[in-house]
């Protein structure tokens, strides 16, 4: 390309791009900034942006093909460390940034898409404790999802099978780790509630590296367990380690063991309590009954006081008595009024005419009238004399 050799815009806007494209310095470099204008083309999948610094300013885009490895979402004012390449947009003749791959300049990438994740779905109330199921006290089927060959399974019926033999253990076998853990996980999940196949869910797996333990972060998983009409108990990793879905399960077990101590009752324990149960019920029925024995005599002494034969025998008492005392008020009724006859007979006996009859008097009567005066009579009149035995009829003269 020499002097005086006219270019199209397009030939030169090319002609830049494979100079930029063959400096060696340019196909690999690591860049420092932060992104501005951050914008998610949803209908291709691709993100553009802006990388800035205090000074200068480059446009940037991500396509779908790499940005599907990301864990985390950039947000604009994330500073981030970018790898890719230098090329030039020749439509717009424009040099930018190519991004192959991008990680947070301070945080992990695992870690800000944990915190990104988990913040995303706090909000749309997947934590919400009036989500939570309760876990049933004593679940007859015990589903498990977990890596049929890890630790976690073995500990899980270990723990079942020496607390609650009775319930029967299912296992949905699945991949822990990888890229294809996630969704086996999420399949399980919905094959258990699909099937209505277990009272109570166990999904896990023993500890490991935050890259390990990360199938249990995706946002299916986390969004599986949440949907789950069987109560789910999260069991992911040690006591240290969290993940989200340990914040969408209905109850967190701090490893696989303990999650199986959470699911099943202690058999053994129960029969103490039952036993403890029996013995309580037995005493109260027995403080009942001796109470209610007590209440029984009571109330078979105020039957025995209140018995008609008991009460006509005292009435018939009574009547005895009030008999006896009638007839001793009668008898000394009698003798007082016997007494009082005697005394007044002896009195009427001292003022009979009969008695001073018998002394020599006598009465003499006209038309039965006593004779008091002689005035009373005249000479010729028939008058009575009564003796004290018998009487004599007189004339006067």
């Amino acid at each position: 390309m020499g002097n005086g050799v006219v270019l199209t815009v397009s030939q030169l806007n090319r002609y830049v791009k494979s100079i930029i494209e063959q400096d060696f310095n340019l196909q690999t470099v690591f860049v420092q900034g932060e992104i501005s204008n951050f914008t998610n083309h949803y209908k291709t999948g691709h993100f553009y942006m802006t990388i800035k610094d205090e000074y200068s300013s480059i446009k940037a885009v991500m396509f779908k093909t790499a940005n599907m490895r990301l864990k985390f979402m950039p947000e604009n004012s994330m500073s981030v460390i970018i790898k890719g390449r230098v090329s030039v947009f020749e439509r717009d003749g424009q040099y930018q940034l190519y991004i192959d791959d991008m990680q947070p300049d301070g945080m992990g990438a695992l870690s800000l898409a944990f915190e990104q994740l988990k913040k995303k779905l706090a909000a749309e109330g997947l934590f919400d404790e009036s989500r939570k199921k309760p876990i049933p006290a004593f679940p007859q089927r015990v589903g498990v999802v977990t890596s049929p060959t890890g630790a976690a399974i073995r500990d899980i019926i270990n723990v079942i099978s020496r607390r609650f033999p009775l319930a029967e253990l299912i296992l949905c076998p699945v991949a822990v780790q990888g890229d294809h853990a996630a969704p086996q996980i999420k399949a399980a999940i919905e094959l258990f509630n699909r099937e209505k196949a277990a009272d109570v869910l166990i999904v896990g797996r023993g500890g490991g590296s935050v890259e390990e333990l990360w199938a249990f972060n995706e946002e299916i998983v986390a969004r599986a367990v949440a949907a789950s009409d069987i109560p789910v108990i999260s069991a992911v990793g040690h006591e240290t380690d969290f993940t989200v879905c340990d914040f969408a399960a209905d109850l967190r077990a701090p490893t696989p063991s303990a999650a199986a101590e959470l699911a099943v009752p202690d058999s053994f324990q129960q029969k103490e309590m039952l036993a403890s149960a029996v013995y309580r019920m037995r005493s109260s029925v027995d403080d009942r009954l001796g109470f209610e024995q007590s209440r029984l005599e009571l109330y078979k002494s105020a039957l025995k006081r209140l018995e008609p034969k008991n009460y006509i025998d005292s009435l018939r008492v009574r009547c005895d008595r009030a008999s006896m005392a009638m007839d001793s008020a009668v008898k000394h009724a009698y003798a007082e009024k016997s007494s009082e006859l005697s005394s007044l007979c002896a009195k009427l006996d001292a003022m009979s005419p009969l008695k001073i009859l018998a002394r020599g008097y006598s009465v003499a009567t006209k038309n039965g009238k006593v004779i008091t005066d002689s005035s009373c009579v005249e000479a010729g009149d028939i008058i009575n004399v009564k003796l004290s035995s018998g009487n004599i009829d007189c004339e006067v003269l």
